[in-house]
């Protein structure tokens, strides 16, 4: 089968599209722009690993029919550009789309949110458009635990009132799911949206907490903590991630049964929670690391973060019901695989 990955250069892409070119049963095309929102070079790295993978199968013997395949291959590109993306995704006519490409950051969107314009609601719009004319089986898209904002209590339910981000990315998120809503109920495309929560793990972006705290505890220099470390996080580690949307990805919605010739139906549209449902306090998060790497933080206690939530907790029982999703790697595990991927990588 064919999968294209959109943002596979990314922290998130990059295991997703490693884990589907992994099993040799799959023609995975990564797409990327390599945007320079932080450090290109880890993203080539990314690209050099997934580079390993790309590997020429042939058929089975007596597979006549069968065509040789590469199991991954990269290209360099921009999907909000609308129409070179569906050009792209017209030649290639992948059996599934996962388009985890976006401009992330909640903080960041404070400051520049023209780039979340053009990469979030640009971007996402480029893509429903190119499967809406070159329709695969199943599109899977990130979504964030970002939407719930201000409105939602812990747990948070996919029923939730979304209505109230507090950031302008989660406001990103939650439109790209009505714009997913829209093109599923008028194009009957199967669609999945993913709200993720707090992912961490080796190759994980440096603008991130983990990153970000294990440099600072390493370099000897202040460690900044918002809310006087008091936030809690649903922190999921990156490869229950990849289970979570390879699972999801293989059981798209239930066929419709409205004659194509009709008037336009609600076709289903998924939403599911993929986290971890175990909420840390960042204080406690530091001190993990700290015995990690065998060395205090400097930390800096500060006052709340405008656009940061206080606590983010998935209810995981729609996604549980639905694939017998659970996750496997406890928090003091998946740390301990970060460190030993932080320490080899940045060579602290």
């Amino acid at each position: 089968m064919k999968v294209l990955v959109t943002g596979a250069a990314g922290f998130i892409g990059f295991h997703v599209a490693r884990r589907l070119a992994g099993t040799k049963k799959c023609e995975v095309l990564g797409v990327d722009n390599l945007s320079d929102y932080y450090d290109v070079e880890l993203k080539r790295a990314r690209v050099a690993a997934l580079n390993q993978f790309a590997e020429r199968i042939e058929p089975a013997a007596g597979g006549a029919k069968a065509k040789p395949f590469e199991t991954f291959r990269f290209l360099q590109a921009d999907f909000a550009d609308a129409e070179k993306f569906a050009g792209l995704v017209a030649y290639f006519k992948p059996d599934y789309v996962v388009h985890l490409g976006a401009q992330p950051g909640v903080r960041y969107s404070m400051e520049n949110p023209a780039a979340y314009t053009r990469a979030n609601l640009d971007g996402f719009s480029s893509v429903l458009e190119a499967c809406r004319r070159t329709p695969p089986k199943h599109v899977v898209f990130a979504s964030s635990s970002s939407v719930y904002g201000a409105a939602a209590k812990p747990p948070f339910r996919e029923d939730d009132n979304t209505d109230q981000p507090v950031s302008f990315y989660g406001a990103t998120k939650k439109a790209n799911e009505l714009m997913a809503y829209s093109y599923a109920h008028n194009h009957r495309l199967n669609i999945t949206g993913l709200r993720f929560f707090t992912v961490y793990g080796p190759w994980g972006r440096p603008d991130m907490a983990p990153t970000l705290f294990a440099r600072a505890i390493c370099e000897g220099k202040p460690l900044k903590l918002f809310n006087a470390g008091k936030n809690l996080r649903d922190f999921t580690y990156v490869d229950d991630i990849v289970d979570g949307v390879v699972k999801v990805l293989l059981y798209p919605t239930a066929e419709s049964t409205t004659p194509p010739d009709s008037a336009p139906t609600d076709r289903p549209m998924r939403i599911f929670n993929l986290g971890h449902h175990r909420p840390v306090e960042t204080v406690l998060f530091v001190k993990m690391l700290e015995q990690l790497l065998g060395k205090p933080a400097q930390i800096e206690l500060l006052p709340p973060q405008p656009g940061d939530m206080f606590e983010t907790c998935a209810d995981l029982s729609r996604i549980h019901a639905a694939i017998a999703f659970a996750p496997k790697v406890p928090l003091e595990e998946g740390l301990k695989r970060f460190v030993e991927w932080f320490r080899e990588y940045y060579r602290l």
